[in-house]
């Protein structure tokens, strides 16, 4: 396996929306951390509707949600020396609409949108994924009529231990918290069983601190940043700051959050914006909460996603709607971000992945 941890190009991955047949599935692409140019995205495994994966640290393996309806799977994939993808196995994810993983030693988490439910797989040495040692399904709905009216899993997340498991849910408006048996791969709620930003706020994805004593949400519907503080004793939630992504005054009816990550130094997290086509940049505090520091355009059309380079230099974002990838600069100092002119063309990216991740609360994202 070549290792570009040192080097400096930054090889990373690129889900996507479409059908195999339409020669989509799984894109590779390299950032020049030096300049920031990429290179032209070049097809590392031919898939459907790969719309979200992740990495190993160790560069080995790659997993993907499959996101086909009621046919949903996860997939796993052995990284060839090349970069290209070699698939090893699928595996019914336990619910329709797979449209997040999340990787931790021996096991991959995957959370079901439409089926309003999480699971969780054992991996085998050989990367393959093995069974599914866990199937946990969510209750209750919120105040959008819209896109509330029943539990839409929507991403799921581990602790630095490996001893507890959050899953944002948008229907119903909950962080569901679970206590995680390493031994045997199930999940148990914890009492209480969940934290809650404000009604109707639709948390989408998460990220934690890396001591693991704060985690942070965005709501997809009413486009916020949400801070819990965790009690690593009990795995258990409490809000303790919600901050709108946009500047204040902003119509937010026609917008949506999506994506959420942290500086790898901790310092800063980002959050991408939907049609209003935007990144919010927020500084994280010693008692874990943040300030708005500034929202700037994300340079592409309805950005999904985004991801950051390991160096903590770049952020790439991912316009779905015009298949492009844009290039911004990260200010060291500030974490303020500059636009650049580099591009490049991927249909209906999704997702955002480096080679070398980032290693947020301890695992791989």
């Amino acid at each position: 396996m070549i290792s570009a941890a040192q080097s400096q190009t930054e090889p990373f991955y690129i889900g996507t929306y479409g059908k195999a047949s339409d020669n989509q599935g799984i894109w590779r692409s390299t950032l020049d951390t030096k300049t920031g140019k990429l290179s032209k995205p070049v097809l590392a495994a031919a898939a459907d509707n790969s719309g979200f994966v992740a990495i190993t640290p160790d560069n080995e393996y790659l997993y993907a949600a499959v996101e086909s309806g009621d046919a949903s799977m996860t997939a796993a994939y052995k990284v060839e020396n090349d970069g290209k993808l070699a698939l090893i196995n699928q595996q019914p994810s336990g619910g329709s609409g797979t449209c997040h993983v999340w990787l931790a030693p021996g096991y991959v988490f995957v959370a079901n949108y439409g089926g309003g439910s999480a699971a969780c797989f054992v991996t085998n040495p050989d990367g393959a994924l093995g069974e599914r040692t866990s199937l946990v399904t969510f209750t209750g709905s919120g105040p959008n009529p819209k896109r509330q009216q029943r539990p839409f899993g929507h991403s799921v997340i581990t602790d630095p231990e490996l001893k507890f498991a959050y899953v944002c849910d948008l229907g119903s408006d909950n962080v569901w918290s679970y206590q995680f048996d390493r031994s045997t791969g199930t999940m148990t709620p914890t009492d209480p069983p969940s934290g809650r930003p404000q009604a109707g706020a639709g948390p989408r994805h998460s990220v934690m601190s890396a001591d693991g004593k704060y985690l942070y949400v965005n709501g997809e519907l009413d486009l916020t940043l949400n801070v819990f503080s965790r009690d690593p004793a009990k795995g258990t939630l409490t809000l303790i700051q919600t901050e709108p992504l946009l500047p204040v005054g902003t119509d937010t009816a026609t917008f949506t959050s999506s994506g959420i990550q942290m500086h790898p130094s901790g310092k800063w997290i980002y959050v991408s914006n939907r049609v209003h086509d935007s990144i919010s940049v927020f500084a994280v505090g010693a008692d874990g909460k943040v300030t708005f520091v500034e929202n700037v355009p994300a340079l592409v059309l309805v950005p999904r996603a985004f991801g950051i380079d390991p160096s903590g230099k770049w952020l790439i974002t991912a316009g779905q709607k015009d298949g492009k990838l844009a290039v911004l600069k990260i200010d060291p100092a500030t974490g303020r971000l500059t636009p650049t002119d580099h591009r490049a063309d991927v249909v209906n990216p999704s997702c955002v992945t480096f080679e070398n991740p980032i290693p947020q609360n301890g695992s791989a994202h």
